[in-house]
């Protein structure tokens, strides 16, 4: 036990004296040094189609649908696959009351017709009796005296008289009787269109009961306002969205990273992801979009959290089978060099004019200022400012000048 315990002490001394060494003032410092640097940041997100159809109930307005069939959620369907089936019972009692008002328009037009026609036959034969009647009375009102008597002669004068005026009421009521007819038979007419109009539209609707995929993706049933998704059986009213059914050729994951770690992130980042749980379905792709600030995404938790958006190459999509709502667990590479100066970020203070480093220079402690290049959780790029070889401080919220 004693040899184990002092090799254990032998190997942490080589790895302290590693990493740095401790200066009499009791700082930790850390000798700068060129090398390969590899700066990422963790994230998660979900996946999601940039072009998304919504599959809306066949139908007319305020007609009511009820599921008959539809393919379970997350189905994969190709352009003009059946996605769902309909039954429309009310719309086929519609269907039939229309009928039957268009049965009574018709014989409510024909018995109006009817009453036209015989009314005008009566005129007709009215009119008939008057000119006969009119045309004795005007041969006898203009007789002679020696043929007839006074008293007849009088008399014909003014059967002319009564005949004639009788006749022209009976050419005003007979125009009247032709222009109520026409007036009446044109209300019945108009109820026969709205009547029609409704059969019509009862028969589109029972014509549209089946929902076909306008295009390829995969199926994802929209919850209603209680969360429960389209079910057989469940009534839906014509015109409200059932499904949705995102592209997939038109992919993208959207990510979500701590505000304090997303310093640095920028648009043209490499991301490397896969789904959560199957680390061998990797791509790559590259940051598209970044939010200009951090939000809270949880009501529990005062976290704030920068949303990143990436495309998802379609051939990978293919080749795994992605399907939108997968989550994803991603890597944002802000760093891969070769060859370069890298510091501790517990090196590095704020300084007047930028950052600043603490460097030991003839044995005493110099503040120099620094330019950084990417900044990762841990460790930051140095650009300007250092050499290989320098030695800064890490502990440095202790720095003092010292002889």
């Amino acid at each position: 036990m004693t040899g184990a315990r002092a090799a254990s002490a032998c190997l942490l001394a080589l790895a302290l004296a590693a990493c740095g060494k401790s200066a009499p003032q009791g700082f930790v410092t850390e000798k700068v040094a060129s090398g390969p640097l590899l700066i990422t940041v963790a994230a998660t997100g979900e996946l999601k189609s940039t072009q998304s159809t919504p599959l809306m109930v066949p139908g007319q307005q305020f007609t009511q649908r009820q599921l008959a069939w539809i393919l379970p959620d997350g189905s994969r369907v190709q352009q003009g696959e059946l996605i769902a089936r309909f039954s429309a019972q009310q719309s086929k009692q519609d269907l039939a009351e229309a009928l039957i008002d268009l049965q009574r328009n018709a014989l409510a037009h024909a018995g109006k017709q009817s009453d036209i026609d015989t009314q005008h036959s009566k005129l007709d034969v009215e009119m008939a009796e008057v000119d006969t009647q009119l045309g004795i009375a005007r041969r006898y009102a203009h007789a002679s005296l020696l043929a007839l008597a006074r008293d007849q002669i009088l008399d014909s004068v003014q059967d002319e008289h009564f005949l004639t005026t009788k006749k022209g009421i009976l050419g005003w009521r007979l125009d009247q009787s032709g222009t109520r007819g026409e007036a009446e038979l044109a209300v019945i007419n108009a109820k026969r269109a709205t009547f029609e109009l409704k059969a019509n539209q009862k028969r589109a609707d029972l014509d549209a009961l089946e929902v076909r995929a306008p295009h390829a993706g995969v199926l994802v049933l929209q919850a209603d306002w209680s969360g429960v998704t389209p079910h057989v059986g469940s009534t839906m009213w014509a015109g409200d969205t059932f499904a949705n059914l995102p592209d997939a050729a038109a992919l993208e994951v959207e990510l979500w990273v701590p505000g304090l770690q997303a310093q640095g992130i920028a648009v043209g980042d490499t991301v490397e992801l896969h789904p959560l749980g199957d680390p061998a379905q990797t791509t790559t792709t590259k940051l598209s979009w970044i939010a200009a600030a951090a939000q809270p995404r949880s009501r529990q938790s005062p976290v704030k959290y920068i949303s990143l958006k990436a495309p998802i190459p379609a051939d990978a999509a293919r080749r795994y089978g992605w399907t939108p709502g997968q989550r994803f667990a991603a890597r944002v590479v802000l760093l891969d060099a070769k060859d370069t100066l890298s510091i501790p970020n517990l090196a590095l203070a704020n300084g007047s004019e930028g950052p600043v480093v603490t460097v030991r220079e003839g044995g005493r402690n110099v503040q120099r200022r620094v330019t950084l290049g990417a900044r990762g959780p841990a460790r930051a790029q140095v650009t300007q400012g250092l050499a290989a070889g320098d030695t800064v401080l890490l502990n440095v919220g202790r720095q003092q000048d010292t002889p």
